[in-house]
């Protein structure tokens, strides 16, 4: 079939170039932010290898200690929901395949999140 449209005609409606900056904003900013958090966690854990749970209880009770702690987990579960989005557009081409394998992704991510969230809170409180 012959179309008498030009290049970039044939390519409008195929997406933005601007679609996802967003998205690597959102990367960039998260990975930025777990780099002193990861290096506070490390050496918090270095630092209570051994202890009781009641001494690392009352350390997580401290506010400073949960406010990183939950700081660390959201920007890390975040950070790896987008990682895994973009791999999976990347290398999934089905559609249908696609939007299945996001959704168990999502899942996945939401209850580990949220299996962190709770531990984190019942040692805290």
């Amino acid at each position: 079939m012959i179309t008498m449209r030009s290049p970039l005609g044939r390519v409008r409606g195929l997406g933005s170039a601007k679609s996802g900056t967003a998205h690597w904003w959102a990367q960039r900013l998260t990975a930025i932010a777990l780099v002193p958090l990861a290096i506070w966690f490390v050496f918090a854990v270095l630092a209570h290898l051994g202890a009781p749970r009641e001494a690392v209880a009352h350390w997580m009770g401290r506010p400073i200690n949960a406010v990183l702690l939950l700081a660390l987990i959201i920007a890390l579960f975040h950070h790896l929901h987008l990682g895994l989005q973009v791999v999976i557009e990347d290398y999934i081409h089905t559609e249908a395949a696609r939007l299945a394998v996001l959704l168990l992704m999502r899942a996945v991510v939401a209850l580990l999140f949220l299996t962190a969230l709770i531990a984190i809170l019942r040692m805290a409180l």
